[in-house]
């Protein structure tokens, strides 16, 4: 069976996370270092100290001890002590790292301490959460999520300093449970988020959605999720499209192919297999949703991911 539980965990599980830690930041005095752009998410957190973020079309924000943020997307973006400070390229600074930590200035108690790290996701379904993220969002500490976080980035940071036994794997985890505390504070916020993510807040959508999640094979319809919703047909619809941005058949359509697809990729399922458990009654039906939404047959889709991984292998890839 395809369904999962949580429409959250279950897209991050399509995204097959991919976690780079640190190094961790310790600096004083007139510092500023400019990061270039890059793909899916980077999130980071004060420890200690004050410092700007100033984002590429958004303006500067001032940061505290245990505020923590993401970024989705950027476009490049310095971290400075202050506004004054001219900024230098960040990635020669970093390559200098000594045990997960990089210093600027003497030594002092009273430095910043800033942990950050870059969760890269699986391309073909990053879209799934990437497209619903702001470039920048920002819980404070005081935020009803901000101890939460604050202690993870402690946790996070002093991870990447001792270099114990399954760091790495403590490393990634800690990351994952970070992105989606940021996620539910974000999605928590007036300023509605966008897609699945704005849904999941609303008591009936939300119901529905994470029926459909539970049970991809069931034939679905209209009705039996307005119920859920306890809506009526008309209005679940128009919720519902409002919210995600399509109409539920159609998100329940979109879902199903992109379990279809990771499976495909993994090769885990035969193609009669893979359209009973995404609940089609036939192959060719199966194969007539998957041709519409991906535009290749399951089988010149498998077929081709075949293909890259065998040639990947050979290169050393």
């Amino acid at each position: 069976m395809l369904g999962f539980r949580d429409p959250v965990a279950d897209a991050i599980g399509l995204l097959r996370p991919r976690t780079v830690i640190g190094p961790s930041l310790r600096a004083t005095g007139d510092w500023a270092l400019r990061f270039d752009t890059f793909l899916h998410v980077r999130i980071g957190g004060l420890v200690r100290g004050t410092c700007w973020l100033i984002l590429e079309g958004h303006e500067p924000v001032f940061l505290r001890e245990g505020d923590t943020f993401m970024l989705g997307n950027p476009p490049p973006y310095v971290l400075a002590g202050s506004l004054d400070a001219r900024p230098r390229p960040a990635a020669p600074v970093w390559a200098g790292a000594e045990d997960g930590l990089v210093r600027i200035g003497p030594e002092s108690e009273e430095d910043l301490y800033l942990c950050v790290g870059h969760i890269g996701f699986d391309e073909e379904n990053a879209a799934l959460l990437t497209d619903l993220l702001p470039p920048l969002v920002i819980v404070r500490a005081a935020d009803p999520h901000g101890t939460r976080l604050a202690q993870l980035i402690d946790h996070l940071a002093t991870e990447v300093q001792i270099a114990a036994a399954g760091g790495p794997l403590v490393q990634n985890h800690l990351a994952q449970i970070l992105l989606v505390h940021m996620l539910r504070a974000h999605a928590g916020r007036t300023d509605r988020p966008a897609g699945w993510l704005s849904a999941l807040n609303e008591d009936g959508i939300g119901a529905a959605l994470r029926a459909v999640h539970a049970d991809v094979a069931h034939s679905w319809s209209l009705k039996e999720l307005a119920d859920i919703s306890h809506m009526s047909r008309s209005a679940f619809a128009r919720v519902f499209k409002s919210h995600v941005g399509i109409p539920p058949l159609e998100y329940l359509i979109q879902w199903r192919m992109n379990l279809a697809r990771d499976a495909l990729t993994r090769d885990t399922m035969s193609i009669s297999e893979l359209a009973r458990a995404t609940g089609y009654q036939s192959e060719s039906a199966f194969s007539t949703a998957f041709r519409r939404v991906v535009g290749s047959s399951p089988a010149q889709f498998r077929n081709q991911t075949r293909q890259q991984l065998s040639s990947a292998v050979v290169s050393g890839g």
